[in-house]
């Protein structure tokens, strides 16, 4: 059956998270009257209490295909869900649900919606050198891929989902967030994108998973290999 939305939310041991996060997308969705899912894509086998969480809130628990890397989840999401439009965003609490509410309202206006960090009225509560380093690798991926986005980094996103079923996604790590992007440009010339203002929250519950160094080490490899493809294209 085809959804008008599904909201993909790609969780590596978030059970924690996820019980405060689930209950509060159905609050703010369900009076949009959208028919709607929520998709939970976890790790290949699950480590925590996620499967029994998503049978209490009502949502659909699906295991991720290739291995943990997020890159696999994003792909095995694309894959599953059934919404004519995806949100994607994080399991840990940074991203509110109340602000799918505002994405959604931009659907008609545009084939990807983004919440900007880097628009006016955008924000993040990082420390300086994290927000610093944010804005130099997401000017560097802007300008020498031509994508025409001022926060190509934050995953936040709302997507027509025929879009993301054309493309062709390689990427394995968090750089899949870039490829996305990039591959769309290349797709479409004609690719609609909207920013709306977004503030980043760190994460409620847990630690991170992203390994700063190997979150910069992927960034520039990343930078170069699609560069790489972009020119041969």
């Amino acid at each position: 059956m085809r959804l008008d939305l599904t909201v993909a939310l790609p969780s590596y041991r978030e059970a924690a998270n996820l019980a405060r996060i689930l209950p509060r997308l159905h609050d703010v969705l369900g009076p949009t009257g959208l028919r709607y899912e929520l998709l939970v894509i976890d790790t290949p086998s699950a480590l925590d209490e996620t499967p029994a969480l998503c049978r209490e809130y009502l949502a659909r628990h699906v295991c991720r295909a290739g291995g943990l890397e997020y890159g696999n989840a994003v792909r095995t999401g694309i894959r599953e869900a059934l919404g004519q439009y995806v949100v994607f965003m994080d399991a840990d609490g940074s991203h509110p649900p109340e602000f799918v509410v505002k994405m959604l309202e931009r659907r008609f206006d545009a084939d990807i919606v983004v919440a900007s960090r880097y628009v006016a009225g955008g924000g993040s509560d990082n420390g300086l050198a994290l927000r610093a380093m944010s804005r130099l690798l997401n000017w560097s991926y802007g300008a020498v891929l031509g994508i025409k986005c001022r926060d190509v980094s934050n995953s936040f996103r709302l997507y027509q989902l025929e879009l993301l079923k054309g493309l062709n996604l390689r990427c394995n790590d968090f750089d899949i967030v870039e490829e996305i992007l990039m591959k769309s440009f290349m797709a479409s010339k004609n690719l609609r994108l909207c920013e709306i203002p977004f503030k980043f929250l760190r994460r409620e519950e847990g630690t991170s998973k992203r390994n700063l160094s190997k979150f910069v080490y992927s960034y520039v490899v990343t930078l170069f290999r699609l560069l790489a493809l972009r020119l041969t294209a």
